[in-house]
């Protein structure tokens, strides 16, 4: 008896996605043995003190589920958080949604916030997952390049994209991959124009601690009359060195929040509850835990930019998060991933591929970024095998 064949399923949405380039890399430098500056994580440990906090909570049985939108005493202490930092009194019973990292904490928003058709505006170059995002939201990408080597925003390009079908603004700042910071001027052209379209902000700020050079992170949702427009997203991740965590969180104004939490319940019911408790451990860290990681994360940079522009690369210069973006054109590569691919199998260093945080690949394919999270000890490995690059032109 003949057996039909299995149809093959595949919703639309996700006909176009690939694997994450990023992720991608990854695994390809474990594969070649490659010396991983590609993908966003330290390879030190994280603060002694929020690691004894987790197994304590371990040995403690805080091991069920939590409340599905967090823990109350994890949100109370990213209340008290912002009220120390920016000076933003929040209510964590209203306005706080723990989530499984800022990953989660983004596509819950968007699920929870925009319709198919909606138009999302996201700035370019951007982080991978946004376009993906918006995809599985239903909602249009409308993009507005920023202009290197500075990464400069036209705000003339800014309002030429909005319609009447705008609904968002993804804004992520510290910036992946750029290292852009933007400033109070740029921040509240944009918040002027989420306000004339009537568009919610949704702000990506997890790199808000790693910021160089005298600049200074400003929450959007701190401008006047943009609190109730303002979706922040953020995650212990990156300023606390635990990326496998997976603990964000999303501060939004209540008739916002009301459907992100219903989003986020069903997407995860929630984050892990003894790694939320210790949170609370991290969010109550002291002042010098936070400048020292700034000042140790631009000595990485610094160091960094050296050994790039020793090996012929032509380094842009982050002002914030832990990335750095290189010109690669002197090389003579046909693009950024025949470079990318040499630099893993014949030089042993990984790096991503700049095409990656374009909408068309061709913007980015004379460029590279690289990761400096690392100890001192990786970037001066990673520094003896880039000798072997051989320099411009080869």
């Amino acid at each position: 008896m003949a057996v039909a064949p299995v149809r093959r399923f595949q919703s639309a949405r996700v006909a176009e996605f690939k694997e994450s380039v990023i992720r991608e890399m990854t695994r390809l430098a474990l594969q070649h043995g490659a010396v991983n500056l590609a993908q966003g994580f330290p390879d030190f440990a994280a603060p002694a003190e929020i690691k004894a906090a987790a197994q304590q909570a371990i040995a403690d049985d805080l091991n069920q589920y939590s409340i599905t939108w967090g823990a109350k005493p994890f949100r109370d202490a990213i209340r008290d958080y912002y009220r120390r930092f920016y000076q933003l009194d929040l209510d964590p019973e209203r306005e706080i949604t723990v989530c499984c990292g800022a990953t989660e904490g983004m596509i819950a928003s968007l699920l929870a916030l925009l319709n198919p058709g909606d138009e999302v505006v996201v700035f370019e170059p951007f982080y991978e997952n946004y376009w993906p995002d918006s995809q599985l939201s239903g909602a249009v990408c409308r993009y507005v390049p920023l202009r290197p080597p500075e990464w400069a925003l036209d705000l003339d390009a800014v309002r030429a994209v909005f319609t009447k079908r705008s609904r968002a603004v993804i804004l992520n700042s510290p910036n992946n991959p750029t290292g852009k910071v933007f400033s109070r001027d740029e921040l509240t052209a944009v918040a002027r124009l989420c306000e004339e379209y009537d568009c919610l902000l949704i702000t990506d700020e997890i790199y808000e601690h790693i910021i160089f050079d005298g600049e200074r992170h400003l929450p959007p949702i701190t401008l006047p009359g943009m609190r109730e427009r303002c979706v922040l997203v953020n995650s212990l991740s990156k300023t606390f060195s635990v990326t496998g965590w997976r603990v964000g969180w999303v501060i939004a104004p209540p008739d916002l929040t009301n459907p992100i939490r219903k989003v986020h319940d069903f997407l995860t019911v929630g984050a892990a509850a003894p790694l939320q408790q210790a949170g609370v451990t991290a969010l109550n860290l002291p002042d010098p835990y936070f400048t020292g990681l700034a000042q140790n994360y631009q000595t990485k940079r610094d160091l960094l930019l050296g050994i790039l522009e020793k090996t012929g690369f032509r380094p842009m210069v982050p002002k914030g998060a832990y990335y750095i973006l290189c010109d690669i054109s002197s090389f003579g590569f046909k693009d950024d991933l025949e470079c990318c691919r040499h630099l893993i199998e014949s030089v042993g260093v990984a790096a991503v591929p700049g095409s990656s945080f374009f909408s068309d690949p061709a913007d980015g394919s004379n460029l590279t970024r690289f990761c400096f999270a690392k100890r001192t000890e990786t970037l001066r490995s990673a520094a003896e095998r880039l000798e072997r690059l051989g320099g411009p032109s080869r």
